[in-house]
């Protein structure tokens, strides 16, 4: 079934990043590739910047354990992204976009 404008126009499916976001969120989500991956530029500079100051941090105690919280929230996001059907996914984030989990 194609949909149509009110014009008579098809309009085009857009595509799904559901695989590429997902595993990327899984493999460098703490890098915040992912985020970047779906155009939310604002939400990737947090997770990249979150990781560059937890690594400085690294020499204090307290940065050994907020290096996981990216690495955490790459992670899950990716395994949500994926776990979701094309359709979900391009209405939730793409169409929507919903930035968090």
């Amino acid at each position: 079934m194609e949909i149509i404008d009110q014009d008579g126009n098809p309009i085009q499916k857009e595509k799904s990043k559901r695989i590429i976001a997902g595993i990327s969120g899984i493999l460098l989500g703490y890098l915040g590739v992912h985020k970047f991956v779906l155009n939310y530029n604002t939400e990737g500079i947090i997770l990249l910047s979150m990781t560059v100051i937890s690594m400085a941090l690294t020499c204090v105690i307290i940065g050994a354990f907020t290096i996981y919280i990216p690495i955490l929230i790459g992670f899950v996001e990716g395994i949500v992204y994926l776990t979701k059907s094309d359709e979900e996914f391009i209405d939730t984030y793409q169409t929507n976009r919903k930035s968090w989990f």
